[in-house]
């Protein structure tokens, strides 16, 4: 089977797509910031570029990666300082360039690279203001490199995930009254899981699936295209 590369893998997310491609027989690097939730291969600060660059090196010919790393804040844009944008940017737009740039330097023979952006980079949310700039910067990102590397069959995609049910929203899912606000703004009326999303991730990690580059798969339970029906 395949051999990957999962950065920031602690996340519930990341652990799910670890599981997911394991189950299904192919061999998984992992790294992450520290050992607290997980044993990886490798201790990463995932925003410093030589440090990924030589994660690439240390995991071996790879078929794909997926960058997991990110951060949430939901705060209006005048509320937001300068320090909390920037550790905005550099947990998800700035990790993600990082693999960018090393998956460039490292995968010659092709491959697969999937990011992680929201569907708050899809559509207008409130209070989400440093986070769409990061993930809709991620987006763009993507769509150059699937661009630029596209001769040597090197695919960039990115998953767009609405509201799931991980550690980074656990303040919000354990309020009624914002988790029942959440389902009710998700066509499909539930938020998502981190295996919905390890599902697409792995989908479009699979060597079979090489004909998807430069592509935004939301898995959103509708948010960012389809409004809810309304209750009469």
């Amino acid at each position: 089977m395949g051999n990957y590369l999962v950065i920031a893998a602690s996340s519930c997310i990341g652990q799910a797509i670890v599981q997911t491609l394991v189950s299904l027989g192919n061999h998984v690097f992992t790294t992450a910031r520290d050992n607290s939730k997980i044993q990886p291969n490798a201790l990463l600060d995932a925003t410093n570029f030589d440090a990924v660059n030589e994660v690439f090196k240390m995991a071996g010919p790879i078929d794909g990666v997926v960058n997991c790393a990110g951060s949430l804040l939901l705060r209006s844009g005048h509320t937001t300082s300068k320090e909390q944008y920037q550790a905005v940017i550099d947990a998800s737009l700035t990790t993600a360039f990082a693999t960018v740039h090393a998956a460039g330097m490292n995968m010659k023979a092709g491959g697969s690279v999937v990011l992680i952006s929201s569907a708050a980079a899809l559509v207008g949310l409130a209070n989400h203001e440093a986070i769409a700039a990061a993930k809709a910067g991620i987006i763009g990102l993507a769509q150059s490199a699937a661009s630029t590397y596209a001769n040597i069959n090197l695919r960039f995609n990115v998953i767009a995930p609405g509201m799931i049910n991980t550690t980074l929203t656990a303040d919000i899912i354990s309020n009624d009254l914002a988790l029942n606000a959440s389902k009710a703004m998700h066509a499909l009326q539930r938020i998502g899981t981190p295996e919905d999303i390890a599902r697409g991730v792995v989908f479009l990690l699979q060597p079979e699936n090489n004909w998807i580059t430069g592509q935004v798969l939301a898995i959103d339970g509708g948010l960012s295209r389809v409004r809810p029906k309304m209750k009469i």
